[in-house]
């Protein structure tokens, strides 16, 4: 018998038609790229999901989770705002620690009407204030309308002249709350009333992170190919560095996991190139963004992490820059980091981003990786597009090889089996491999077919007769970085004299 079957039996003697499906030939799915969004969930929130993996599909469902205007609750919704289709897993944490607060102290009486326009971590706060309003009066009424916001970060509460604010949820991050008076400035109609005088403090106090190791173990083994988390502390990084290694971690020959991880920070150049230079990992990119951008760090990190996740979905070899991250305003344009000083951030492990036509925009993806394990320089890990493309490719041969060959006999090549038994050979897969390199090149993911046959390996292990071995040496598409031109104008050509 030539034929192999793999459930009917060769000794059946019952009559008369027997068929089994088999769909190892039939195979061309491809794998969910699913989205993880890690944050904080308010103090007072109290849902049984925290701390467990929980599959999110609209932005009131991580409301109900994490609390109104919670740091999930935020990050969902920028990501929303963005990938409308992704499958979108969240991690709701708690952090111990204290929460960060501020005051917002009102000083004078109106005497001409008015509008009293604050900005807390982005949003708005409007207060109309006729003549003759005390302050206290008016501190009263903006904590009112704070309180009134759903989506706020912060509580607040009116003690005589002052506004008290509270962020809902503990931690660092509380701080990165941004609080701003007028920030559309007078030519937008936004200016204190007349007789007001309104200080501001910053958000400072809040301590504490998550406990990582608690996230971690809530992980698992589940695969996330976009991982969107805030912290950029020590300890957090280096946590999601060992959970995303090529050793043990998501990235191992054993787990095969694959996914890459997003987040933000604000700061001078200064900071972020001293903060970028103590990182070397190939599996977090940080984004560096000025301390003028009004929107929190998880809200940045979410909508680059949804933005990347739509344009790597669709084509995984195609650069993510010029990506208008639409949820974020960009910081005064005196304030915005200049081409010089994202220069210095992209060689320092810092991911950029710049505002133009009418847009915050992913300028470079950049991973943090940036030196070999002998301290040299080593560009490639540079952009996190690499990560996805090579995810894809190896997603792709597992794909194949475990359709087509997960229940297959292995002999050498030119042994001489029947037509249709489930055999393999190393020329074979050999040939299987190659048409499968054919058909990345044709999607646009991969080039130089012809040298890519000329440097595969595919051997039988001549410890392991079982196995076979394969060294598969794809050339990735790269992406269009940079255009250089040289203009060289003539005011005439001679010949044309």
């Amino acid at each position: 018998m030539s034929v192999g079957f793999s459930t009917v039996p060769a000794d059946i003697r019952v009559p008369l038609f027997y068929a089994e499906v088999d769909n190892s030939q039939a195979n061309s799915g491809a794998s969910t790229l699913r989205r993880l969004l890690v944050g904080q969930v308010n103090d007072d929130a109290d849902s049984p999901e925290i701390g467990s993996l929980v599959l999110v599909a609209r932005t009131a469902e991580a409301r109900a989770i994490a609390g109104d205007g919670s740091m999930l609750a935020a990050m969902h919704k920028q990501h929303r705002a963005i990938d409308s289709a992704g499958e979108v897993w969240c991690l709701p944490l708690k952090a111990v620690g204290t929460p960060a607060k501020a005051d917002v102290t009102v000083t004078g009486t109106v005497t001409v009407a008015g509008l009293v326009n604050l900005y807390i971590a982005g949003q708005r706060v409007r207060v109309p204030v006729v003549a003759g309003a005390t302050a206290d009066v008016v501190a009263a009424a903006l904590a009112e309308s704070i309180n009134a916001a759903p989506d706020m970060p912060v509580k607040a509460t009116a003690e005589a002249t002052a506004v008290k604010l509270v962020a809902k949820f503990s931690g660092e991050l509380g701080n990165d709350i941004q609080l701003q008076l007028n920030r559309l400035g007078r030519n937008n109609g936004e200016v204190t009333p007349a007789g007001l005088v309104l200080t501001i403090t910053a958000m400072t106090g809040g301590t504490g992170t998550p406990d990582i190791a608690e996230a971690m173990a809530a992980l698992g083994d589940e695969e996330f190919e976009f991982i969107c988390q805030p912290w950029t502390d020590t300890a957090t990084l280096d946590a999601w560095k060992v959970a995303m290694d090529d050793s043990a971690g998501r990235w191992s020959w054993a787990k095969q996991l694959y996914g890459h991880v997003y987040t933000a920070k604000r700061g001078t150049l200064g900071q972020l190139v001293a903060a970028g230079r103590l990182r070397n990992d190939p599996h977090v990119s940080i984004h560096g963004c000025e301390k003028g951008v009004p929107q929190p760090v998880w809200e940045i990190a979410a909508q680059w992490a949804a933005r990347t996740a739509v344009f790597i979905s669709a084509d995984p070899a195609r650069p993510t820059q010029t990506g208008a991250l639409a949820g974020i305003e960009p910081a005064p344009s005196s304030e915005r980091f200049m081409l010089t000083e994202r220069q210095s951030l992209l060689t320092s492990g810092i991911a950029t981003a710049c505002y133009t036509g009418g847009n915050y925009r992913i300028e470079r993806a950049v991973t943090t990786y940036q030196r070999n394990d002998l301290g040299q320089p080593d560009d490639s890990y540079l952009d996190s597009e690499t990560l996805h493309q090579s995810a894809h490719v190896i997603r792709y041969l597992r794909g194949i090889i475990t359709s087509k060959y997960g229940r297959s006999k292995l002999a050498n090549d030119g042994t001489r089996f029947g037509a249709g038994q489930a055999i393999v050979t190393p020329i074979v897969i050999r040939g299987e491999l190659i048409a499968a390199y054919g058909a990345l090149e044709r999607d646009g993911i991969v080039e130089n077919s012809e040298l890519f046959k000329e440097y595969l390996v595919v051997e039988r292990d001549p410890r392991n007769p079982n196995r076979v071995s394969v060294l598969f040496p794809p050339d990735l598409v790269n992406q269009l970085r940079v255009f250089a031109l040289a203009y060289q104008f003539r005011l005439q050509y001679p010949e044309a004299v």
